[in-house]
């Protein structure tokens, strides 16, 4: 009785060890995702102040900069 116990047991950490790595899988595939809108914006930010390259990116200023503005989440 005890043996499976202690099978059940670590079928059970070994499930919960397999959720864990997924879970931190994800999240750190999420902060990585934010981290490169946060860098795609403050490049749009510089960028907005060169007429000549918004023209060729086919937006105004004003588009760039609520781009820019917007948090990393979204």
């Amino acid at each position: 009785m005890a043996i499976l116990t202690m099978r059940a047991a670590h079928r059970a950490l070994q499930l919960h060890q397999k959720n864990w790595g997924t879970a931190l899988a994800a999240a750190w595939h999420r902060w990585c995702l934010g981290w490169g809108r946060r860098r795609q914006r403050e490049v749009l930010r510089e960028l907005a102040e060169d007429p000549h390259i918004l023209d060729d990116l086919g937006i105004t200023r004003q588009q760039a900069l609520d781009e820019a503005d917007k948090p990393f989440w979204r």
